[in-house]
């Protein structure tokens, strides 16, 4: 690859990464009351998104193009979990609204262990299993038909990285403590919001899977 492909191939990674969705909805939702927690919730995100960069370039497109009904049952399972998520930040965020936070501290206590918050980043990238059709038809073109493993894993560790430096900047930016107070009153709002978006996009993943799965 020369390097006006690897700059094509970072620049088009970035703005996939930086696009709203899930993942970013979830580590500004967690940043805004907990910078720890939010990095935590960045790295279950990455251990996703090298999960599935490595799936993409040992070919697993292919096998989903192929085989459409695993496609369609893997964005069933993923997308229940997202609805499932969703309804668990509706009703944490009327609970809030009822008994909102006093101040920062208890906004960070009141988000449990960190391992929770990981695993959250974690289960929330792995529920879209799209993301490899992404990024196949972003590497593909790139790519020479057999790469070597070389090449490979540098794609891989590029992807990744520059995602994780991506969205660990955002983490950051949004967890100062002068934007943690400014949202600390509308923390349950923000959760109401983005259990909203979890329920409809999840719903919209389970109903393509379900859809895939009748064939």
């Amino acid at each position: 690859m020369t390097p006006a492909q690897w700059g094509t191939l970072l620049l088009l990674n970035l703005a996939g990464a930086a696009s709203p969705g899930p993942d970013i909805l979830l580590i500004t939702r967690t940043a805004i009351r907990s910078r720890r927690h939010a990095l935590a919730t960045v790295l279950g995100i990455q251990i996703g998104v090298m999960f599935w960069c490595t799936l993409t370039v040992l070919g697993f497109a292919a096998l989903l193009n192929a085989f459409p009904a695993l496609l369609g049952f893997l964005q069933l399972i993923g997308g229940s979990w997202l609805v499932w998520m969703g309804r668990g930040m509706i009703l944490g965020g009327l609970r809030e609204r009822r008994n909102p936070p006093v101040d920062l501290e208890e906004a960070v206590a009141r988000l449990g262990r960190m391992r929770q918050s990981f695993r959250q980043g974690l289960a929330t990238n792995l529920s879209n299993p799209k993301i490899v059709l992404f990024l196949s038809a972003l590497i593909a073109p790139l790519l020479p038909a057999s790469p070597s493993a070389l090449l490979a894993v540098g794609v891989v560790v590029m992807l990744s990285v520059s995602a994780l430096i991506l969205q660990v900047s955002i983490a950051l930016m949004v967890s100062t403590p002068g934007m943690r107070r400014k949202f600390l009153r509308a923390g349950p709002w923000i959760d109401i919001v983005s259990g909203v978006f979890f329920v409809a996009a999840g719903a919209v993943l389970a109903y393509n899977g379900f859809v895939d799965l009748l064939g």
